[in-house]
C-alpha cells in the first residue's frame, strides 16, 4: 500500500525534504568540492561542461516531445534551455567549434542520458523529476559555480566560458523559482505517482553524483 502524503505538506516541499541527502551527496562530491575550492584547473571545468551538453542534449531533445503533455507539458519553459548557452561555452573553452567531433560522454553521462531518454518516452512525472533536479538547481547552487569560475579562471562577468549559468530571459530567478515550485504543487497526480517522481528525484541525483565521480578519477593511462 502507498503511503499517503503528510497533510499541508506542499509536493515540491516534500520533494525537497526526501531527497536532501542525495542533493547534499551530489553537492558534495570530491571533484564539486575540488574544483570549486580551486583545487582543479580550468581543464576540469572543460570536462565537466562538455558532460553537462549530453544531458542537456538528452533533457532538450525530449522537451519538444512534451511541450503538450498534461504532466511534463508546463514545465517546458523555452528561457529556461541551456544548450544554445552550453554551446557558445563549449566554444570558448575550446578555442573553436571542432569540440562537437571530439568530445564523448562518459559512461555514467550515458546512463544518465538513457534514464532521461528513458522516461521522457513513457513516464513524463519522471522527467519531470529530471527537469527539476537540473533546472532548479542551475538556477541556485550553480551560480556558486559561475562565480567560482569566473574568480578562478578569469572568464568575463556571465560572459563566453560561464553562459550556461546566466538566464538572460529570467529577469528574477526567485519569482521565477516560486512559480516553479507551484507548477510542482498543482502537477496532476495521486499520492502514488507523487511518491514515484520524488523516487525518481532521488535517482538524478545519485546519477549526477556519478557523473561527478567519475569526472575525479585518475584518466586511464595509455598502453
Amino acid at each position: 500500500m502507498t503511503s499517503r502524503l503528510p497533510a499541508h505538506l506542499p509536493f515540491s516541499t516534500l520533494i525537497r525534504d526526501a531527497t536532501k541527502a542525495q542533493h547534499t551527496q551530489a553537492e558534495n562530491s570530491t571533484f564539486m568540492s575540488d574544483m570549486l575550492s580551486g583545487r582543479l584547473g580550468r581543464e576540469a571545468f572543460t570536462r565537466y561542461t562538455e558532460q553537462l551538453w549530453f544531458v542537456y542534449e538528452a533533457l532538450e531533445e525530449a522537451a519538444r516531445r512534451l511541450d503538450d503533455d498534461p504532466v511534463a507539458g508546463p514545465f517546458v519553459r523555452r528561457e529556461l534551455f541551456r544548450l544554445p548557452s552550453l554551446e557558445r561555452d563549449l566554444d570558448h573553452l575550446h578555442g573553436t567549434s571542432a569540440w562537437r567531433g571530439t568530445i564523448a560522454p562518459l559512461a555514467a553521462t550515458e546512463s544518465y542520458t538513457r534514464r532521461i531518454a528513458e522516461v521522457s518516452r513513457d513516464w513524463p512525472g519522471g522527467y519531470v523529476a529530471h527537469h527539476y533536479t537540473r533546472y532548479l538547481g542551475d538556477l541556485s547552487g550553480g551560480q556558486v559555480v559561475r562565480g567560482t569560475a569566473e574568480k578562478n579562471w578569469g572568464f568575463a562577468h556571465k560572459g563566453d566560458g560561464v553562459r550556461f549559468y546566466v538566464f538572460e530571459d529570467i529577469p528574477n530567478p526567485a519569482a521565477f523559482k516560486r512559480g516553479y515550485r507551484e507548477l510542482l504543487d498543482s502537477v496532476p497526480a495521486d499520492d502514488e505517482e507523487k511518491w514515484r517522481i520524488v523516487g525518481e528525484c532521488g535517482r538524478a541525483f545519485t546519477l549526477n553524483t556519478a557523473v561527478f565521480e567519475e569526472l575525479a578519477a585518475p584518466a586511464p593511462t595509455a598502453g
